[in-house]
């Protein structure tokens, strides 16, 4: 385990090799699992500010569950997370080329809305789990993230690097390079 400033992770942020292959796994993330993304409550607030300016990327099944039951929705453990169309994908995806894609992000890009999508998606296949005393980071393993691995070996791309502007979003640029310090 690696201890940084209140943060914990697992030594597997260094030792994993990681790079997202979307061609490959057509963005199953944002479509498989039992539960929409984290949310924290920050970005509720911030979704259900910039709701409108992320709509005109949404499907419309999306937009009909997000009008339905808000732009959260709790997982089985009563956490907050964004809603799912039909129990499946989540309601701010849709679908170019094949590949599941993030409209909240899209709107970021198009720069209609100031934050880029829900720090769970950004820092994926980390997944954070806050306690009084500290951020506990682990990797989360999933077999349709296979094709990742695969890149990530080819490319030697450490989950650390694959995942840097998504940390330093989280805990600052200084965190961060102290964090590659330590894992040098």
């Amino acid at each position: 385990m690696i201890y940084l400033d209140k943060a914990l992770l697992s030594d597997e942020i260094k030792s994993v090799f990681f790079s997202c292959d979307l061609e490959k796994c057509k963005g199953g993330c944002c479509v498989e699992g039992d539960a929409g993304a984290p949310l924290e409550e920050e970005e509720i607030s911030l979704l259900e500010d910039y709701i409108e300016e992320i709509k005109p990327f949404m499907m419309q099944e999306g937009i009909d569950e997000v009008e339905a039951l808000g732009v959260f929705d709790y997982d089985a453990d009563g956490k907050f997370v964004t809603p799912l169309i039909h129990g499946k994908e989540c309601a701010f995806v849709y679908f170019d080329a094949g590949i599941a894609r993030c409209a909240i992000e899209k709107a970021f890009q198009e720069k209609k809305i100031p934050f880029a999508k829900p720090i769970s998606c950004h820092l994926y296949p980390i997944r954070i789990k806050t306690t009084p005393e500290n951020d506990l980071l682990n990797y989360h393993k999933w077999p349709i993230c296979q094709k990742a691995l695969v890149k990530g070996h080819n490319e030697k791309t450490p989950l650390y690097q694959f995942l840097e502007g998504a940390l330093i979003r989280k805990y600052g640029r200084t965190w961060y390079n102290k964090l590659v310090k330590l894992l040098r």
